[in-house]
């Protein structure tokens, strides 16, 4: 396994906390979800180059896809803490062209990323991991507190 497959696999076994990392690997998002089933976890994808398309109701929409969550998910930030609270499975969620949203809509990018953060912290819940995988962190500096999975 190479490394940046290792420390996806490390996340997945449990060797390092859930939370919220920057990753530097390349893998189809195909190959990511193999990863996280292959470990019993779910995986969702954000694509936010073409699905959220730099909006926060765009991410909210994406996000709410990815996941799987209900019909009656209200695509706000309350409803997106709520439903990931409900997450019963340990969920991976791979976020690309994240810095889309952070750069068109700063304010709904700090908090979408406090909300993944809050769910990650969730004590007695399945685990929750996400990848943010890495662009160009220069003039973001919500990622100073965004660990690395390298």
């Amino acid at each position: 396994m190479s490394g940046l497959a290792g420390t996806l696999a490390g996340v997945l076994a449990g060797r390092r906390p859930a939370g919220i990392y920057t990753w530097q690997a390349d893998f189809d998002p195909a190959d990511v979800r193999h990863m996280a089933e292959q470990a019993g976890w779910a995986f969702g994808h954000v694509d936010g180059w073409t699905d959220a398309r730099g909006t926060k109701r765009g991410f909210l929409g994406a996000v709410g896809v990815a996941l799987g969550f209900p019909e009656h998910y209200g695509q706000n930030l309350d409803a997106l803490a709520d439903c990931l609270a409900d997450l019963t499975v340990d969920t991976v969620l791979l976020w690309d062209g994240w810095s889309r949203l952070a750069h068109d809509d700063a304010k709904a990018f700090r908090i979408s990323l406090d909300v993944l953060r809050e769910r990650t912290g969730q004590a007695g819940a399945a685990k929750f991991v996400v990848l943010l995988r890495a662009e160009t962190q220069d003039g973001f500096p919500d990622f100073n507190a965004v660990p690395s999975l390298e």
